[in-house]
């Protein structure tokens, strides 16, 4: 198993504005990050439309270098004073619609945050970075992290060998189309201005404070309530799976040690077919959950039509990450799953109120039952 990274001796303090920071995979960071580096400041700028949570970050409010910010990353104004106030020097950008599903249904919101808001972002830093640079002596440690998705580089078949940072883009979803033009923003930004920019790619990830339209808390929560388990097409779809810790761990690593212009891919070597995933799943819960409507759950999958452009197959070659900064995956998709499926067993009082009209509106939509 890989450590986790340990940076606080003769280390500089940070200050980090977090975008995004109620979400799934933000929230775990800030939370992470301010238990690993208490003296560091955090900043968490987050819009909560449906799958930001300010009780994902319940944890840290009242603490000192703790700060959230409810507001919009296309709110200019808004970013360039929090840059100031706050004198950042680290921004940790996971701000995104992120849900393919809805990109399909919706295109427009995808294009307004992910591609726009991304470069009012990278505007504010440009100017806010470069004035630090050049009227205080700038800050060495400066950084825009940009949290991207392997979804920009498109499909594999199963012989095809996996993503690396040399895969030429080809999305094939609105979502992934969003995010691979908000990837060349960033790069843009560190070759045309000499921002120190770096894009990571990240596979699936899962574990704790997952929104439940997301297929692993979907079928976690849907056998609970003794609702069918929607699985796309054939259900031979594969997806590599990362563990959010897993991903928290390589953040760390490429925010202190990571070459700015470069990019990380970061996956969790746990390549599965869907319909595999939600037979684990399955069997887990028969395992660990008392009094379920149905059992074994294995009896509630239900295939469903295909989704439009519904890609094959991703899988992340982490090689240079793993070269370069020194970072693997230390959890197997059985264990992260396990503890995943014990952690809906135990907070029901967080998932259930996000059992919303909306939420049910949007699942009839989607998958018509």
């Amino acid at each position: 198993m890989t450590s986790t990274p340990n940076f606080h001796e003769n280390r500089p303090s940070r200050r980090l504005l977090v975008t995004g920071g109620a979400g799934f995979i933000g929230s775990n960071f800030v939370r992470y990050w301010c238990t690993r580096y208490p003296g560091d400041r955090v900043v968490v700028l987050d819009a909560l439309t449906y799958a930001g949570n300010r009780q994902n970050l319940a944890s840290l409010v009242g603490k000192e270098n703790f700060r959230f910010v409810q507001g919009n990353i296309c709110d200019r104004s808004l970013v360039e004073t929090l840059l100031e106030e706050e004198q950042i020097d680290t921004v940790v950008h996971f701000a995104a619609e992120s849900h393919v599903d809805r990109s399909i249904l919706g295109p427009s919101a995808f294009i307004q945050t992910n591609v726009v808001g991304t470069f009012t972002l990278l505007e504010a830093f440009r100017i806010h970075w470069q004035t630090l640079f050049s009227v205080k002596g700038g800050n060495p440690q400066g950084v825009f992290i940009h949290v991207s998705t392997d979804e920009v580089y498109g499909t594999l078949t199963p012989r095809d060998p996996a993503f690396t940072e040399k895969t030429p883009y080809a999305p094939n979803s609105p979502y992934s189309a969003s995010k691979a033009g908000s990837d060349h923003l960033a790069r843009a930004y560190y070759h045309t201005y000499g921002i120190p920019t770096i894009v990571t790619n990240c596979s699936n990830n899962y574990g704790p404070y997952h929104f439940p339209e997301k297929l692993i808390p979907l079928m976690c929560i849907n056998m609970l309530l003794g609702k069918p388990l929607p699985v796309y097409g054939d259900g031979e779809n594969i997806r590599d799976w990362l563990y959010v810790e897993d991903h928290c761990r390589a953040l760390d690593l490429v925010i202190h040690r990571g070459t700015p212009g470069a990019t990380y891919n970061i996956g969790g070597n746990n390549e599965v077919k869907n319909i595999d995933l939600v037979r684990m799943l399955c069997r887990l819960m028969d395992e660990l959950a008392p009094d379920l409507p149905m059992r074994p759950c294995e009896k509630l999958i239900a295939f469903v039509k295909d989704r439009p452009g519904h890609d094959r197959r991703y899988a992340i070659d982490a090689t240079k990450i793993k070269t370069q900064l020194g970072w693997t995956p230390s959890v197997t998709v059985e264990e992260g799953l396990r503890q995943t499926v014990l952690w809906y067993l135990t907070h029901q009082d967080w998932w259930r109120p996000l059992l919303s009209e909306e939420y049910r509106a949007y699942y009839q939509q989607v998958y018509g039952n």
